[in-house]
């Protein structure tokens, strides 16, 4: 007889649409095996030749965490390179590579956390090295690209899956698990959400991760907003992933449910797919999910939804057809392709600021280097190792040679004197190279200390160590051998860390005065350096008293090799894990006081200086005195040789800047004010005179613009110009495309980004470019109406080379929808739609859904409501309040007309009552604009009038 083999289930026909194979898959799987798929890291289910899956393999600019890897620049840098193509082919890279690395360790996940699509509305977050823009327009072309990279070009299988971070409306590390964002609706829909929006209509997206905030009140892990708006935007099924702890935080640090069993109900009926908690442990998650089933809080449909939507991923990732799919034996890793991807992209991130005719530097040219981060190449917390390395020291000693290339670091040179009369020492030792995390990690937050190197000890004439003030007092002491003074799990302080680093940085110290000397603060552990008797450690009694005994400051050094060269280049910036970093926010915008040191000494000896700003974020320097300044993101493993081809002319700079370079923090608003509008934040709407402004860059050559044209066709208008390469530099130009609106009815951006053009033109060489500017571009969202609506009138076309460098302008009249007064007499008026608002914060009508608005520091606020429609008239008033205190109403800024008060507080802040009062005043008819008083902690959800 013949043994038959059993025919294959049909979730493993590949002839089936994916849809058909999925319901097929569920419909095998058991209750258990369902609830166990929704932690990150979902188990094998062996019975159905079903293998393990892990949500989440970082990618921002390179694969993260898993050792070595291409690492391009920061996703800021990126931004700066203006070029969606190019950002399409780092994109294509990083999924090749991310494939590779599976193929050799299946610790490495294709479900990719990337990009971040938060716009950088404000310079002092923390993460805005992970953004790429303060524009919505400009951040959804470049994730749009990256997106598509990272998917591949397939039709049906995904190379990897993105997840775009983070939604929504998060600029604050500060506290950020307990923050409320008060985003209004014209700011939710024109600005937060518009990234996310263009990013996931385009067709590259497998999912999102909510983040830690609470946006009007309510988490984002809860937001009705997931299916109200994200999953309208696409037919795909859209994978949602927490992040990591968010889902205890709705319980544990944010308060907003009772019991973890309700918290993850609500997270999964909102829309979270996958929960990213207590990190390989998913007995946690598993435990809440079948309370809250066995409480009737969650049903068997709704876990079928979320396993539904992470299948779907699975299947387009070809999990289920490795025969077919395309990417399964895909190799290229650190190629030559991609390195020199790397470079290109690091050069094309260059920003010259300012440029006095110094630059470019002649090939004969003695160049002094100096600065902290001159002989360094920084890293993030999502960087992967580096396999290749070059710092602007070695950049410049290939390309000018060595002989004419002078360094100086900038460091203090110090030795640290006890009470006793010793001296700290570093011991002899065998440190080899180790460097953190090149193992790979799946949690790097997890990896400890070196404890296999002697503590530091104490002698009669110590050790000499490299001081560093990053700003704020925060210092780095470095070893003669290169490695940095660290603390481990053990309490010991020895010379054993390649770099700063860590979700804990355990390398940062503070001297704090104390008598005569001072206290060694070592900022990890929060706790004082001690000498004893079997070595130096930190404890929580008995900490040394030192003296700072300085042999060398750096700007002594930094003076001596500057004023031997023709030229001096002074790097200065930031290290990625200090000041500034998630988990903290920036203070402020100004150089830390060190570098000022060295940026002064330089310039003191030497005029022919050219500052070169290797950072995450903005500065606020004078460039008054400064022949020339650049600006690039932390560069990746080219980022040394892309600065020195820049400063030598090999490539004429063509970064644009993708924010808005502030003059001083007194220009900012504050880091949790989110309403871009009201407090006239970012190019679109800042008053003041910007440092250097959005879409700011220079070149080594001239460009010309001419022939602004426009034309209407089919839903869209059609415009053009050329640009043409006056000077005698092959090189590319940023040619911007701007609008604003001539007499709007409501505020509205000075100007707008509609599109942009990167190009490349020899000298003498002219491009005619083109843009299809849908009509949708200029439209507004309309709070009376609660939709877009695109106002007829005139409408300003501007061309130039940045926001401000506007070389071409022209006028279009665009038919549109008339204004409407609102009809509050049939609608009232939802209390979140105001035009106007002083004092007052947005906050969750109920737990689930809905808004209502608040004094926002429980005494008083002040709104307004454009047009009401009162039609033949009004007599009463009515409002929907929670909490206790006055709602006084008056029309036109006139006198009140009706005062509604709570007799005493309700229960709760989502008990609401119905308040009514009569309004004293004949003849309340037409339009007016609504104005109301807020008095005392009271939400106010609704307002309706009666005739």
């Amino acid at each position: 007889m013949t043994a038959h083999t059993p025919p294959s289930p049909p979730f493993r026909d590949p002839r089936l649409p994916f849809a058909k194979r999925i319901d097929d898959l569920l419909s095998r799987l058991t209750p258990a095996e369902k609830i166990a798929f929704l932690h990150q890291f979902a188990p094998a289910v062996e019975r159905l030749g079903i293998a393990a899956f892990r949500t989440g393999q970082e990618a921002l600019h390179g694969v993260a965490w898993m050792g070595p890897a291409t690492v391009f620049p920061q996703a800021v840098g990126l931004g700066a390179t203006w070029n969606p193509e190019l950002v399409r082919r780092v994109g294509d890279a990083v999924s090749k590579e991310v494939r590779a690395m599976r193929t050799k360790d299946d610790r490495v996940g294709l479900n990719v956390w990337a990009p971040t699509v938060n716009l950088l509305r404000h310079p002092l977050w923390g993460r805005n090295e992970e953004g790429y823009s303060e524009d919505p327009k400009l951040t959804s072309a470049i994730a749009t690209a990256y997106t598509h990279g990272l998917r591949g070009d397939h039709p049906t299988y995904w190379r990897t899956a993105p997840v775009l971070k983070h939604w929504l409306a998060h600029n604050n590390e500060t506290d950020r698990s307990t923050t409320s964002s008060s985003v209004r609706p014209r700011v939710l829909h024109e600005y937060d959400m518009r990234a996310f929006r263009e990013t996931v209509e385009a067709g590259a997206v497998a999912g999102v991760m909510p983040a830690y905030n609470l946006v009007n009140g309510r988490p984002n892990h809860v937001s009705p907003y997931l299916g109200e708006h994200l999953r309208a935007w696409t037919d795909e099924d859209l994978l949602v992933c927490s992040d990591a702890g968010a889902p205890s935080n709705l319980v544990d640090s944010e308060h907003y449910f009772d019991t973890h069993e309700e918290a993850t109900a609500a997270s999964l009926v909102a829309g979270v797919d996958s929960f990213t908690d207590h990190g390989t442990d998913s007995s946690q998650m598993i435990g809440r999910l079948r309370g809250a089933l066995d409480r009737g809080l969650l049903t068997e449909a709704d876990v079928d939804t979320a396993v539904r939507r992470q299948l779907s991923v699975r299947f387009r990732l070809g999990e289920f057809d490795p025969e077919y799919d395309p990417h399964d034996a895909t190799s290229e890793f650190d190629t030559p392709a991609h390195r020199a991807l790397a470079q290109e992209a690091a050069e094309q991130a260059v920003v010259l600021l300012k440029n006095d005719g110094l630059l470019p530097l002649a090939p004969d040219t003695r160049v002094a280097v100096v600065g902290l981060l001159a002989d360094e190449c920084k890293l993030d917390w999502y960087s992967g190792t580096l396999l290749h390395r070059s710092t602007p020291l070695e950049g410049l000693y290939e390309r000018f040679g060595a002989d004419r290339v002078e360094f100086a670091e900038g460091v203090d040179r110090v030795r640290l004197k006890t009470s006793a009369g010793t001296f700290l020492r570093v011991p002899e030792a065998d440190a080899d190279d180790e460097v953190r995390g090149a193992e790979g990690a799946l949690d790097p937050a997890l990896l400890a200390g070196r404890t296999d190197l002697p503590p530091l000890t104490t002698d009669a004439t110590g050790t000499e160590l490299a001081l560093v003030d990053w700003g704020e007092g925060v210092l780095t002491l470095r070893a003669p051998d290169g490695r940095y003074l660290s603390v481990a799990d053990d309490g010991r302080v020895r010379a054993s860390a390649d770099q700063p680093g860590g979700w804990i940085v355990q390398e940062t110290f503070r001297l704090e005065p104390h008598g005569n000397g001072h206290l060694l603060k070592h900022l990890g552990t929060g706790r004082h350096v001690c000498v004893s008797a079997d070595g130096v450690k930190v404890a929580d009694e008995d900490p040394e008293v030192f003296e700072l005994v300085v042999a060398e400051r750096g700007e002594e050094a930094v003076a001596r090799a500057a004023a031997r060269a023709d030229v001096v280049v002074v790097v200065a910036g930031n290290d990625p894990h200090i000041n500034g970093r998630e988990t903290e926010d920036r203070t402020t915008l100004r150089l830390p006081g060190h570098q000022e040191r060295l940026l002064r000494a330089a310039r003191a000896a030497n005029p022919a200086t050219v500052l070169a700003l290797v950072s995450a974020y903005p500065y606020a320097v004078d460039p008054a005195d400064l022949p020339a300044v650049l600006w690039t993101a932390h560069g990746g493993q080219a980022a040394g040789t892309a600065l020195a081809r820049v400063l030598a002319g090999d490539v004429s700079p063509a970064g644009r800047l993708p924010q808005t370079w502030y003059a001083d923090d007194a220009d900012l608003p504050g880091l949790l004010d989110y309403d871009v509008i009201g407090s006239r934040q970012t190019y679109l709407y800042f008053e003041g005179t910007p440092l250097f402004p959005f879409g700011h860059g220079l070149s080594y050559t001239s460009f010309a613009y001419d022939g602004l044209s426009a034309r209407m066709e089919d839903g869209s208008v059609r415009v053009s110009f050329t640009v043409t390469n006056t000077g005698d530099v092959t090189a590319d130009e940023v040619a911007q495309l701007y609008t604003r609106a001539v007499d709007p009815s409501v505020p509205r951006p000075r100007r707008e980004l509609l599109d942009h053009r990167r190009v490349t033109l020899a000298p003498g060489a002219t491009a005619e470019l083109a843009f299809q500017v849908p009509l949708s571009a200029f439209a507004f969202w309309d709070v009376a109406q609660d939709r877009w609506r695109l106002e007829p009138g005139a409408y300003e076309l501007l061309a130039g080379a940045s926001s401000e460098d506007v070389r071409l302008r022209m006028t279009v009249t665009l038919d549109g929808e008339s204004a409407l007064p609102r009809a509050v007499v049939t609608g009232g008026l939802a209390a979140a739609g105001f035009d106007e608002q002083s004092g007052v914060e947005i906050v969750d009508r109920t737990k689930v859904s809905g808004d209502a608005v608040t004094p926002a520091d429980g005494t008083a606020g002040e709104l307004v409501y454009r047009a009401c429609d009162f039609g033949p008239g009004i007599s009463g008033v009515t409002v929907e309040v929670a909490g206790g205190g006055t709602v006084e109403l008056s029309l036109d800024g006139g006198p009140a007309l009706a005062v509604l008060s709570t007799a005493t507080p309700t229960s709760g802040p989502y008990d609401y009552v119905s308040l009514g009062a009569s309004v004293a005043a004949a003849g309340v008819h037409g339009v007016h604009d609504v104005h109301l008083r807020l008095r005392g902690p009271l939400r106010l959800a609704h307002v309706g009038f009666s005739g």
